[in-house]
């Protein structure tokens, strides 16, 4: 269901994301990620051009009280301060997040390159 979605929030706890087909599928329809840094959006983030994390990096070696309290604050602060206020105050610039997110994300993250990777990779 991407139809009419604007931001794909994604809050797996870590390190379970799973495949992340679905944030992938959401930014082939233009659709901009905001996502804890697990699975294949460590990969396909850029901080302000094709979305947004919450919470730390994953080498950061802090508690898992702490990874909970920071991703709460990244998730409350991004949303008020900088999601939001771009959605409804700054069409051009929530425009260029949409532009890279299919031409950034959709163009590298897509059935092809999977199929070379599980290739070379799997079964090579």
């Amino acid at each position: 269901m991407v139809s009419g979605v604007d931001v794909w929030l994604n809050t797996p706890n870590c390190p379970y994301e799973a495949s992340g087909t679905s944030g992938m599928k959401a930014a082939h329809n233009g659709v901009v990620n905001f996502s804890v840094l697990d699975g294949w959006w460590i990969e396909g983030w850029i901080e302000d051009v094709t979305g947004w994390s919450i919470g730390p990096k994953p080498d950061e070696k802090i508690s898992i009280e702490e990874i909970r309290t920071a991703e709460l604050r990244d998730l409350y602060y991004k949303l008020y301060y900088i999601i939001v206020p771009m959605y409804y105050e700054q069409k051009d610039e929530w425009l260029k997040l949409i532009n890279n997110s299919i031409g950034m994300i959709a163009s590298y993250f897509n059935s092809h390159r999977m199929m070379r990777y599980y290739v070379t990779q799997a079964y090579l």
